[in-house]
């Protein structure tokens, strides 16, 4: 799958893999914050879903930077696994967390052969990472033993939450990057350069 990548490319989504992984971990502590302030009003389970989203984000940069076939998927797994090399609570499973999240915005990626990276497939990537995310927590998270109001609700809230902090703000930062001149050298870079060529021909 990596054969059709340039080098450069590899090592760029290593390192969205690598410093999203530290972020990862941070908002890991601070759901268990909200988990906490929520417990009283019987909204634990709200906690970490809320924000939920922000750990499919990498898997949209990478996928809207680099714009290859597996982008959204490896730099997720990576993200995975350095979370348990520095030390994440969520132990080895996270890996195969990451792997399935990956999956999970992969596949809308899929769906389009690759070549659509509008905001709506990026959105729906972290749409599906959601979905798929929490068929896994289903099974590892005891996502099962919630009341069926709370399962429609967590749910909703998961995939509301992969739209907002995935899609939507994977891409404005994706954006935001781009816009310094950074990804110059990159598919999303590529793509502003020949728009601003357009508007000045």
């Amino acid at each position: 799958m990596l054969k059709e990548w340039k080098l450069k490319e590899i090592v760029l989504m290593s390192i969205f893999g690598v410093v999203f992984a530290f972020i990862y971990l941070g908002f890991y502590f601070f759901g268990q914050g909200l988990r906490n302030i929520l417990t009283p009003f019987g909204l634990a389970p709200f906690g970490y879903e809320v924000i939920f989203g922000i750990w499919f984000i990498v898997s949209i940069i990478a996928a809207y930077v680099i714009r290859k076939k597996g982008a959204a998927f490896w730099s997720e797994l990576i993200a995975g696994i350095v979370q348990v090399l520095i030390g994440s609570p969520a132990g080895p499973q996270l890996i195969i967390s990451a792997a399935i999240q990956g999956l999970g915005a992969e596949a809308a990626f899929a769906a389009t052969k690759w070549k659509n990276y509008s905001l709506t497939v990026l959105v729906a990537a972290g749409m599906s990472a959601a979905v798929f995310s929490y068929a896994w927590g289903w099974f590892q998270s005891g996502l099962a033993a919630l009341t069926p109001g709370l399962i429609i609700a967590t749910l909703l809230v998961r995939i509301v939450s992969g739209a907002l902090l995935a899609g939507v703000l994977g891409k404005w930062i994706s954006d935001q990057l781009a816009a310094t001149g950074v990804l110059r050298g990159y598919a999303l870079g590529k793509e502003r350069q020949k728009k601003r060529v357009r508007k000045a021909s």
